[in-house]
C-alpha cells in the first residue's frame, strides 16, 4: 500500500519537507521512493503541491498522513470521502495547572 508522507530534508537545525509517495511499510528516510508531489518549508508556511499528480495518488489509493492530509486540503486538491481530517475543534489538556507560574502566589520582597 502506498501512504502520501513528509520526508525530511534540509540542514540541520533547519527542516524542510517533500511529500513522498512511497511504500507505506518502509520508513520515509530510507524506503525507495515512488514519485516526490511537492515539498513544505515549515518556517515560512510555504508548500508546493503538483496537484494533479497527488490527486493522482489519492484515486488510486495512497493513503496520506493527517500533517499532509492539511496540506494537500489547502492546495485545493480534492481529497476522497475516504480520507479522515484531522478534527481542529479539540483543545490540548493542561495537566497541572496548579504548578503554572500564573497560578503562583505572588512573592513579596
Amino acid at each position: 500500500m502506498l501512504a502520501i508522507r513528509l520526508q525530511r530534508v534540509g540542514r540541520t537545525g533547519y527542516p524542510t519537507y517533500r511529500l513522498a509517495v512511497q511504500e507505506s511499510q518502509r520508513h520515509p528516510s530510507s524506503g525507495r521512493v515512488v514519485a516526490y508531489v511537492g515539498n513544505y518549508n515549515p518556517h515560512t508556511k510555504d508548500a508546493h503541491v503538483q496537484v494533479e499528480l497527488a490527486q493522482k495518488y489519492l484515486d488510486n489509493g495512497a493513503q496520506p498522513t493527517p500533517r499532509v492530509v492539511k496540506l494537500l486540503k489547502a492546495a485545493g486538491v480534492k481529497l476522497p470521502k475516504w480520507v479522515v481530517e484531522q478534527d481542529t475543534t479539540r483543545q490540548k489538556a493542561i495537566r497541572n495547572t496548579e504548578k503554572l507560574r500564573k497560578n503562583q502566589p505572588k512573592e513579596e520582597i
